[in-house]
């Protein structure tokens, strides 16, 4: 079966970490290999990289240093694990990718949309991902249930509400530009009802 790139989107505290296992659990179940990975992150030099940016104070970096910090990320990420994936023919789960950067730094803090589209075609192009679920979710919400969690990555979550709410909008707007790859989901639904919704839509290519 020809490998399949799927990336799980959303604010703070939507569910779709936990959606991106059980998605890759089912998958395994039907005997499909399956890469399941994270960003910012996914490879030692992601990692530290991630540690500088999901932790600390609000106001740590600026939004154009917060772009290239993800980007030196991700490069990492793309390159030792995300494309050998890829050319393997195994199936790669990705919980966030680069419309995380456009949500975030673009339409949440207001960073050059057209540099971070820029530096997304140069660098990531040759694999786009093929589905796209972006979790859909009140950002009060949302971030009450992340900081529940009690862990030091909470420096999104303390950002102000006005962030979120441009964060979302940008997702939002992001699904509507891309319609044939991008999948809104209710995140106030039950964990279960949106697994459902998530095999659903992966079911299509397991048949086809």
């Amino acid at each position: 079966m020809q490998s399949k790139f799927i990336t799980f989107e959303g604010g703070e505290g939507t569910g779709k970490s936990t959606q991106s296992h059980l998605l890759a659990d089912y998958l395994r179940d039907q005997g499909i290999t399956v890469t399941i990975t994270r960003e910012p992150g996914g490879t030692e030099g992601a990692e530290l990289i991630r540690a500088l940016l999901v932790s600390g104070t609000t106001g740590r970096w600026s939004p154009l240093s917060e772009v290239l910090l993800l980007n030196a990320a991700r490069l990492d990420h793309w390159q030792k694990v995300i494309l050998p994936a890829l050319n393997a023919g195994k199936w790669v789960i990705c919980d966030r990718f680069t419309d995380s950067t456009i949500a975030y730094q673009g339409y949440g803090h207001g960073a050059d949309l057209t540099f971070i589209k820029t530096l997304n075609q140069q660098l990531f192009s040759s694999h786009i991902p093929d589905l796209t679920f972006v979790f859909d979710l009140d950002p009060v919400i949302g971030i009450k249930r992340s900081l529940q969690r009690h862990t030091s990555e909470n420096r999104f979550e303390n950002m102000q509400l006005e962030f979120h709410n441009r964060m979302r909008q940008g997702y939002l707007e992001i699904a509507r530009e891309n319609p044939d790859r991008c999948r809104i989901i209710d995140a106030t639904g039950t964990v279960s009802e949106i697994q459902k919704l998530t095999i659903k839509e992966v079911a299509k290519f397991i048949i086809s």
